[in-house]
């Protein structure tokens, strides 16, 4: 009968389930103050919860503080708990405080003192810890997988369009030759560093730092390596205090690796905005990628990339949000922290989104042939020109007073075609060696 008690606690209008909980009524305004909108944040949390505390519960019969049948009866249950989460039948009411609570709660309700026990030598902090790292650890792999697919698209349209030739600018004048080639496999390739940045952000948070308890480790014999090796952390994070200061860095990490990939979608998404326009006209985008005028019923807008633009340029302020949260924080748990997840977890979904509408546009881009037959890229070639004079026997610096001479009279004469031959230049893209290198980025 242990558990009705625990029941009835839970479901008085004093109280709400709080595992810090001494009988003592939180006011309402406070309670509404704390809390915030963790409940609905944890629902993204809810699995890995079950899965740190399933790693527990078999760490706790290992070392005698549960028996064999209680360990069993504890992952029984919470296997039933992820079945839940991943069937969306899982929710977080209003009389509890956090993930955390629910499922001991549930626990407790179903097992009775089983279910009191699971929190033997652990605390909220490092619960939040490693439900936290489990869970970035799926969406850094979620991002690269998308990352990649993103690159080959790019890489297809490389290959496809490499000797269609484009305007290339600098201050935005016409300056030098480009390609739709050397375009999309730029983007392809900076792709590449996006990656490296994902990886970094993957090596931080794969370490285990569930034992470290309120920060400062637990008198229980417990086994770290144990855990470490259950829940499938590459390492443990070993030192108490470290584990639990890796909480607002790990978050920190991830956020610069995801402005890497913002950026990169933004600067694609400028792109093709720019090159839609009527003033460029060098790329076309079907109707369904475009939306239209309430007024104007010639107007086919690029809303779609620029909603990219907007959210990934918002995404790239994430690091700084965090920063300035946690910079001036002493080492210990600090109720700081919670606010995290609110600019953290929005902004994974918002990156996943914009990776997912690019991977579905890139496709359709429809590249022009003959941009350069407008005469106003005659210029274009002029680099090329006097680089030719210089190879006939030419001084560099008397070639360039000899075109700026042609080009001040009027009387240069544009090639309109290009003869690069080092890596990476018009002719020469090194695709080959653009797709080896994310290779073994990835």
């Amino acid at each position: 009968m242990l558990w009705v008690t625990f029941e009835y606690l839970c479901e008085t209008k004093h109280t709400t389930m709080k595992l810090w909980e001494k009988g003592i009524p939180t006011d309402k305004q406070i309670e509404q103050f704390t809390v915030g909108n963790d409940r609905e944040l944890d629902l993204v949390l809810a699995k890995y919860d079950a899965l740190g505390s399933i790693a527990h519960a078999k760490m706790l019969g290992q070392i005698g503080l549960l028996t064999d049948s209680e360990t069993t009866s504890l992952v029984s249950a919470l296997e039933e708990i992820i079945l839940d989460v991943e069937k969306g039948n899982f929710v977080i009411e209003d009389s509890f405080e956090d993930v955390h609570s629910k499922i001991e709660y549930l626990l407790t309700v179903e097992l009775g003192d089983a279910g009191k026990k699971i929190h033997t030598a652990r605390s909220r902090n490092d619960q939040v810890l490693v439900d936290v790292h489990l869970y970035l650890k799926d969406v850094i792999t979620d991002l690269k997988e998308q990352v990649r697919t993103l690159f080959d698209l790019m890489m297809e349209s490389a290959e496809k369009h490499q000797n269609v030739l484009l305007p290339g600018y600098t201050h935005l004048q016409i300056a030098m030759p480009s390609s739709f080639g050397m375009w999309f496999s730029a983007y392809a390739e900076t792709l590449i560093d996006d990656i490296t940045m994902l990886n970094a952000a993957l090596k931080v948070v794969d370490q285990n730092p569930l034992g470290s308890a309120a920060g400062y480790g637990s008198s229980f014999p417990i086994n770290r390596t144990f855990t470490t090796k259950e829940l499938g952390f590459e390492t443990l994070k070993y030192n108490s205090v470290a584990a639990q200061m890796s909480r607002g860095k790990s978050e920190k990490i991830l956020a610069f690796a995801m402005s890497s990939v913002a950026a990169t979608l933004a600067k694609f998404s400028m792109d093709v905005c720019l090159y839609m326009s009527q003033n460029f006209d060098f790329i076309g985008l079907p109707a369904h990628l475009t939306t239209g005028s309430s007024i104007m019923p010639h107007k086919k807008n690029p809303d779609v990339f620029e909603l990219i633009r907007g959210k990934c340029n918002k995404i790239q302020a994430l690091p700084y949000e965090i920063t300035l949260i946690t910079n001036n924080l002493p080492s210990g748990y600090h109720r700081d922290l919670q606010l995290l997840k609110g600019g953290l977890f929005p902004a994974i979904q918002n990156l996943k989104a914009c990776l997912d509408i690019a991977i579905f546009s890139i496709k359709d881009i429809k590249v022009k042939d003959n941009i350069l037959a407008d005469k106003k890229y005659d210029y274009l070639f002029t680099v090329d020109t006097l680089n030719e004079m210089v190879v006939a026997g030419i001084p560099f610096r008397d070639a360039y007073k000899a075109v700026a001479e042609q080009l001040e009279n009027g009387t240069f004469q544009s090639p309109k075609e290009t003869k690069h031959t080092h890596e990476g230049s018009i002719n020469n893209l090194c695709l080959a060696e653009i797709k080896d290198k994310m290779n073994l980025a990835f």
